[in-house]
């Protein structure tokens, strides 16, 4: 490929509205693929392969070099000419008749809209979305959290693609456009640029349950008891989804919510208080109004019942009834929370947002609260997520993530050590919660004891925001990320190492890779500019409920410059695994010079994002990007341009981030010490997994020791797959063979067994 863009070097192609442009390989490739891929059957295995795509890709290239050797330019219509006739050619009758039939589609598309330059791309972009299925159409499972094939969601997926369109040819400096069409960057959530919405948003509760708030069709007063408390929380979460293009998360849930379990003792033990004394003679010498003025004002549900021994007039039946009153009233707030939590579960994993097709996207962090009514809260949220769903199903939302903190509970001995213990139970049977470790030292940095809005704070795709360069406040709550986009780092490998059969060249591949970096960096701040450019009433809840950070001192007629520049614009990456196989000949799990050059590339693009953010004054992060699709779309645009390599594009997705190749067989311990100096490079989000096989419900120690690892070897973000399965007949939840455990039902009599083999679930916003 090298030679081939060496080769053509002064050769300019000609586009149909006569700018003339760079030769690109690349896109040639493409074009030949998406022709192959037209006529490849859904169900049938694909007669088709990348050497059928290669060889018609070399034939046109080999053409050009022949009949256009002493030009200076070709048309594009030229080069798409020689795929039809080198098509033909070699045999490929159908893919030449969908590519022909296709160009005659595009060239009636550009008529009817009047032969706009860019406006026939809308044409383009939707024909698909109406005719074929999510199975088929990429576009249609872009989002994780839209069925793209019912009603609304097909809807959504038609005004995302015009919009994503739209922002291609009308918001964005065409080298931006094209650099994510070849597949060299991809721009994540296009479509909604020209919305100018922001990802994701830590939201700060008790900021918006102080006097409560509007959803925007009317104020919610201020929650008074556990139930409202945390049926606000799960509005606030839809709410504020409308306003992003992200996910919502929730920094400290237990800290937000526990004023509720306050409040319901109160009510319930004033109440116990008055049923005792309606049934004795004692209710006419003792002053319930003065009792009432007095459990308004405890601070905790734990006090010492001595303090109302003046109201017992030394009567030891009443003191017994105060007492039997204050046991009872913790029995129903206990009960009150649980079911708090389970409706909280209820309502996030089926309430919707965006029009009605999509469920909220959501994360909670929490476990360091040493309250006893922060603790009651964790604890019933444990023990709700531990009973699943209606059908025992197991809860996908919010993904929770416990917070480790050592002195609070990590080690016995710690107030909250029980309640890690219960998390690693729950989290060994339903997935979650995930773990976030405060230690870190990157996470430590800013941490202070007294003031728990400094506690790192995830979403559940590992997005992270804490320091703030724009004003030094490292807080998490109302903050967020403003957009991200990711490199291709497998192509720059390809590029510049021994897998194409040239020399490893790093100085050139460092010089690409610092390129591409300016390129992104360049590209969030055009998209920046959008999204400032926007108002207070483009967000109704994310900024005129003051959700984002000081949004509440935003006058109606001020740029959003000022309260989002406490967001984070973030380039991500994807693939350092199969770079490294190219760039060398292994990946970090195969070698030490391997895991060397993986943490110098990494730090270098670290040490980019630090200067950028100090240079203009921005919270530019580098994120280890939630993969989804995009290791999949980039492996086949590779794969049609360089054909399959062994270890590299041999598969149908590169591997996520920085991880480990999933394939390759390496135990715990070791893949989280290779994993774990990665995480204080990426400032912008990470997660390392850990893969396990078997019931780790039946073995906790061993599930409890990953955890442990993931402390001690830096991990800032770490969740632990293993395989769920549940039989909807009877219900049981854990590891089924080939018979269920709970019921005796062999597999493949009557209804399926629900199998999740891992929690592929952390990805940020679905998107």
């Amino acid at each position: 490929m090298m030679e081939t863009e060496e080769k053509f070097a002064t050769l300019k192609v000609v586009k149909r509205n006569g700018k003339k442009v760079e030769w690109n390989g690349a896109k040639i490739a493409v074009a030949i693929k998406k022709g192959f891929d037209s006529v490849q059957g859904e169900e049938e295995e694909h007669k088709y392969t990348e050497k059928d795509i290669n060889k018609v890709y070399n034939a046109v290239v080999n053409r050009i070099e022949r009949d256009y050797a002493a030009e200076d330019k070709i048309k594009i219509e030229q080069i798409q000419d020689l795929i039809e006739e080198e098509l033909q050619k070699k045999g490929y009758e159908d893919v030449y008749k969908s590519f022909s039939e296709y160009r005659e589609r595009r060239n009636a598309s550009r008529q009817l809209f009047f032969g706009e330059k860019k406006q026939h791309k809308f044409l383009k972009a939707i024909e698909s979305l109406g005719l074929k299925s999510a199975l088929e159409e990429d576009a249609k499972r872009e989002n994780a959290n839209v069925d793209g094939d019912t009603a609304m969601g097909t809807m959504l997926q038609y005004g995302s693609t015009v919009s994503k369109e739209f922002a291609k040819a009308y918001l964005m400096k065409p080298k931006f456009a094209e650099a994510h069409e070849n597949g060299d960057i991809h721009i994540h959530d296009m479509d909604f640029m020209p919305m100018g919405t922001t990802t994701c948003c830590q939201i700060d509760l008790k900021k918006l349950f102080e006097g409560g708030f509007s959803t925007g069709h009317g104020h919610l007063r201020e929650p008074k008891d556990i139930m409202s408390y945390s049926a606000l929380a799960a509005i606030a979460i839809q709410s504020n989804q409308n306003d992003q293009h992200g996910g919502q998360s929730i920094p400290a849930f237990d800290y937000y919510l526990a004023p509720g379990v306050l409040c319901t003792f109160k009510k319930q033990f004033k109440q116990e208080i008055c049923d005792y004394l309606d049934f004795t003679e004692f209710g006419n010498f003792i002053n319930m109004e003065r009792i009432a003025k007095d459990i308004d004002k405890l601070k905790s549900i734990e006090f010492d019942l001595k303090d109302f021994d003046h109201y017992t007039k030394d009567s030891e039946e009443v003191k017994r009834l105060f007492k039997m009153s204050y046991e009872k009233a913790l029995a129903k707030t206990e009960r009150a929370t649980y079911q708090a939590m389970e409706a909280f579960i209820h309502n996030l994993n089926t309430m919707h947002s965006r029009a009605g097709a999509q469920v909220p996207f959501s994360s909670i962090n929490f476990g360091t609260d040493t309250s006893p009514e922060g603790r009651m809260v964790v604890r019933n949220y444990l023990l709700a997520t531990d009973a699943g769903l209606g059908h025992h199903e197991t809860p996908i939302f919010p993904i929770s993530i416990f917070k480790v903190k050592e002195g609070v509970n990590y080690n016995p001995g710690d107030p909250n050590y029980d309640l890690f213990k219960l998390s690693c139970e729950v989290s060994a049977k339903r997935l979650f919660p995930n773990f976030s470790f405060i230690d870190a030292p990157f996470n430590a940095i800013t941490y202070n004891p007294d003031d728990y809005r400094t506690e790192v704070g995830y979403m559940g795709c590992r997005t992270r925001v804490l320091a703030d360069v724009t004003d030094g406040n490292a807080i998490t709550p109302g903050r967020g990320n403003l957009s991200f986009t990711s490199i291709n780092l497998p192509r720059l490998g390809l590029k510049h190492g021994l897998a194409l059969g040239g020399e490893t060249d790093l100085e050139g591949f460092f010089t690409e890779l610092e390129e591409v970096m300016d390129l992104v960096k360049d590209q969030l701040l055009e998209r920046f500019e959008i999204q400032c450019s926007r108002h207070i009433y483009n967000f109704p809840f994310l900024l005129g409920q003051g959700v984002w950070i000081d949004s509440e001192k935003l006058k109606p007629g001020d740029r959003l410059r000022k309260v989002l520049k406490h967001g984070t614009l973030t380039i991500g990456f994807i693939g350092l695994a199969e770079c490294l196989k190219a760039l060398i000949g292994k990946h970090h799990g195969e070698s030490k010079e391997a895991q060397e050059l993986g943490l110098k590339i990494i730090g270098f693009m670290r040490q980019k994002t630090d200067e950028y953010a100090e240079k203009y004054n921005l919270n530019f992060s580098l994120i280890a990007t939630p993969a989804e699709g995009l290791s999949g779309r980039f492996t086949n645009i590779d794969k049609a341009i360089y054909g399959k390599i062994k270890g590299i594009t041999d598969r149908e997705y590169y591997t996520n981030s920085f991880h480990v190749p999933v394939y390759y067989h390496i135990s715990a311990a070791r893949k989280l010490e290779l994993e774990g100096p990665y995480h204080a490079l990426t400032n912008g989000g990470h997660i390392s997994y850990v893969e396990l096989d078997g019931d780790t419900a039946m073995n906790i120690a061993a599930f409890e020791k990953i955890v442990r690892l993931m402390h001690d070897n830096g991990i800032g973000y770490g969740a632990i797959n293993h395989p769920v399965d549940r039989d909807p007949v009877c219900g049981y939840t854990g590891v089924i063979g080939d018979v269920c455990p709970g019921c005796g039902r062999k597999e493949g009599e009557g209804v399926p067994i629900e199998r999740i083999k891992n929690a592929s679930l952390n990805t940020c916003g679905g998107r």
